[in-house]
């Protein structure tokens, strides 16, 4: 006579996942990201061109200036100053936004992005860890570099007259951290472009003609009144919004604050705009 072995029920502890040492949590995919982006060579030779260019122009702008024959100290001499030092952003803003394209767009190139999505099924969670990251890298880059700029071209300007005030940190350092956050909203945006088109080319294109090609078209209008409309509408474009905020008080720009919130929405929109795209289509 046999008897059957009969198998006893898996008890509900049994059938309970394993609790994991490591959980998931936005520091560890600020983390995550971080670690792509340090590891890639692609972001430091971008910082490194904006670096070289920056300074580069910064120096060269100081040395026309001192060449300029004017009263030293004279009213504005300062704003000139700030000048010399922010102009280049018209040109680095390029790279600004093609470094935040190449950091999504290189992942969907790659496969990396289902590793990462895999990881984070949520989703949002790596958009907005991958944002954090890219603006922070920008934005500290930048006023690094602003720094050194405005350290290596003071001789040179103070000669004309026309340095910066070093004792009143505030009338230099609030346009420094300005023109850092512009670089830093111009690569949000390369991130949202890189989402929405999931594409290198595609991307770049998108954000190089949004950042650099529409400021040039109302130019074209200028001398047209009843195409008025357009200089109006072109304030509010990412570029010319952080312009006015680096530099206050021009003709016809926004007010700092209407600047500044103007770039914040360019940000939320581009990200909500990424984060649909993400949450809708597969990697």
């Amino acid at each position: 006579m046999s008897t059957s072995a009969t198998t006893p029920a898996p008890t509900r502890s049994a059938l309970r996942p394993a609790d994991s040492t490591y959980r998931l949590s936005f520091l560890r995919l600020v983390r995550s990201e971080w670690i792509k982006l340090a590891t890639l060579r692609s972001p430091w030779w971008s910082i490194g061109v904006v670096a070289l260019l920056s300074i580069g122009m910064s120096l060269l702008l100081a040395w026309a200036f001192t060449s300029f024959d004017g009263p030293a100290g004279a009213p504005g001499s300062e704003s000139l100053a700030i000048t010399v030092i922010l102009s280049p952003t018209s040109f680095t803003v390029l790279l600004a936004v093609i470094l935040g394209s190449i950091q999504v767009t290189g992942e969907y190139s790659t496969g990396m992005v289902r590793s990462t999505l895999t990881a984070a099924p949520g989703r949002i969670g790596s958009l907005l860890a991958k944002a954090t990251v890219v603006a922070l890298f920008v934005f500290l880059s930048s006023l690094v570099i602003f720094l050194i700029a405005a350290l290596v071209t003071a001789p040179m300007l103070s000669g004309a007259g026309i340095g910066l005030d070093f004792s009143d940190l505030a009338s230099w350092m609030l346009p420094l951290l300005a023109g850092a956050f512009t670089m830093a909203v111009i690569a949000l945006i390369g991130v949202s472009a890189g989402y929405l088109l999931r594409n290198g080319p595609g991307a770049i294109a998108l954000g190089v003609g949004l950042v650099f090609v529409l400021p040039l078209v109302p130019a074209f209008f200028a001398a047209l009144p009843d195409w008025g409309w357009i200089q109006d509408a072109a304030r509010f474009l990412p570029t010319n919004a952080g312009n006015a905020l680096m530099n206050p008080g021009g003709t016809g720009s926004l007010e700092p604050w209407v600047a500044g919130l103007t770039l914040v929405v360019w940000v939320v929109v581009g990200l909500v705009g990424a984060g649909v795209v993400l949450k809708s289509r597969d990697a």
